[in-house]
């Protein structure tokens, strides 16, 4: 499997590359040259398989040529019922007859982004045990995407972690989570504005092409595309875990920022899982969903980013929406750079409302916005009707969920994490204290180990040249 670069001026490169390398040298991102397709009859083969071997059916044509007997070591090392909590690794617990979680959030962490991280730390240590080389990985994290990426890659060989987060608008739990973790080879920076700022600033380092190549520069947000595949599985595994016959339609609704999760719904639908819609929540930073109802992609300024009490979705420019919009524009990579190099740089908007494309989008993804009376209620609601307690941002995806379903499709709402981590939210909501795992059960008092940092590129790189060790090429 070869990948290419949605804005089409890198040569194609096959998996370790890509993953070691992050964004494409033309600042785009990176996506596989074709979908592999799976029909009904694979999908009903696949049913019943453990999760790591579901996995492996799904992920080796990605990540070919790696020989099969080492990724399913691989699949198998990772998915393990002591990293995740049982043998299923992920659990469906319905809400009622129509309405079910997708229960993902069973890592380390206690958050969704453990299902990819956890592999994608010895994906990073295989490749660069392979090359003799090593790796500095620079991310950004408005919540889950740091402390997962933290926990993966603490003590692996060759491998440093430079992550960045807005200052002071985490969780107390996400921070101390982060912050908490004292290992050399990790390295917590808190950047004084937002996560977009963040994020801006890591994809300005990966821009240095020469900065990039000298310090052996690596991402791990859902940028890389490794995140996403790795993502893709769960969806494959909530849809044959729970239908009926295989063929039948389900709609999943995914709480989202940055666009990584429901991206790896529509890559899993791409690839013949029979999803019919999939359905986009947002909070008060409503981007997407201004998109999906307009046509109109219009990413907010620092300033006008809200922070709210689903805080990993505080996000207004979605990286990873560039993919899907490649793929909807039939994977036209001159239109896809003029949209997202030019005209966004421009105009800080594009307008696909007259476009084909944007109909057929439509026709597949609807989306809704919550707020923070919405989603206390929905906690409330669910805990007195189910007693089932889930956390802010699964509470904005059941809300847009149940405003969505439609007779006789039964949808499943990815949860995206676990109530423990947002005390003051489910308090507001319920009257009470989350469950916390016995391992996090003082972790706010725990000392914490960080740099504070304005948002200067310049600085960061200073900082990672400084703390980068032996990376430098020779």
């Amino acid at each position: 499997m070869n990948y290419l670069s949605t804005r089409g001026g890198a040569p194609q490169a096959g998996f370790d590359e890509i993953l070691l390398e992050g964004l494409a040298p033309d600042g785009g991102l990176y996506l596989p040259e074709r979908y592999p397709h799976l029909d009904l009859e694979q999908l009903r083969r696949m049913q019943g398989l453990p999760y790591a071997e579901l996995a492996f059916e799904v992920l080796q044509p990605f990540l070919a040529p790696m020989p099969p007997q080492q990724l399913r070591e691989m699949l198998r090392a990772t998915y393990t019922a002591q990293a995740f909590g049982s043998d299923d690794i992920i659990r469906l617990q319905p809400l009622d007859a129509q309405l079910g979680l997708l229960g993902v959030s069973q890592g380390p962490t206690l958050a969704f982004k453990d299902m990819a991280m956890q592999l994608l730390g010895r994906l990073f240590e295989q490749a660069l045990q392979a090359r003799g080389s090593e790796l500095n990985i620079v991310g950004a994290t408005s919540g889950d995407t740091g402390s997962a990426a933290e926990y993966a890659m603490r003590g692996r060989r060759g491998i440093r972690v430079f992550m960045l987060s807005p200052f002071g608008r985490m969780s107390p739990f996400q921070t101390a989570q982060m912050y908490s973790l004292d290992e050399p080879n990790i390295h917590n920076i808190a950047v004084q504005d937002v996560f977009d700022t963040c994020q801006d600033m890591v994809k300005a380092v990966s821009g240095d092409l020469e900065f990039k190549r000298r310090w052996h520069i690596g991402t791990i947000n859902s940028i890389n595309w490794a995140r996403v595949a790795a993502q893709v599985v769960y969806y494959f595994a909530g849809y044959l875990r729970s239908v009926r016959k295989v063929g039948d339609p389900l709609d999943v609704a995914v709480p989202s920022g940055n666009f990584g999760n429901i991206l790896a719904a529509h890559v899993a639908r791409q690839m013949g899982l029979p999803l019919r819609r999939l359905v986009l929540a947002t909070n008060e930073n409503d981007v997407l969903d201004e998109f999906l109802r307009t046509g109109v992609y219009r990413p907010r300024a620092a300033a006008q980013t809200r922070q709210t009490s689903s805080p990993s979705m505080d996000i207004s420019k979605a990286s990873n929406f560039e993919r899907y919009v490649f793929d909807m524009l039939g994977r036209d990579a001159v239109r896809t750079r003029d949209l997202f190099e030019r005209q966004l740089a421009s105009q800080g908007s594009f307008d696909l409302s007259a476009d084909p494309a944007f109909a057929r989008m439509r026709e597949g993804m609807v989306s809704g916005r919550s707020d923070h009376a919405t989603r206390v209620r929905t906690i409330r609601e669910e805990w007195e009707r189910s007693g089932v307690l889930i956390d802010p941002h699964t509470a904005d995806g059941v809300a847009v969920a149940r405003r969505n379903l439609e007779p006789g499709v039964p949808m499943l709402v990815v949860e995206t994490a676990l109530p423990a981590k947002f005390e003051s939210t489910i308090r507001e909501a319920v009257g009470r204290e989350p469950q916390r795992p016995e391992s996090a059960r003082d972790i706010e008092l725990r000392p914490q180990h960080f740099v504070v940092m304005q948002p200067d590129v310049e600085a960061l790189k200073a900082y990672i040249a400084e703390h980068a060790g032996s990376a430098a090429a020779a």
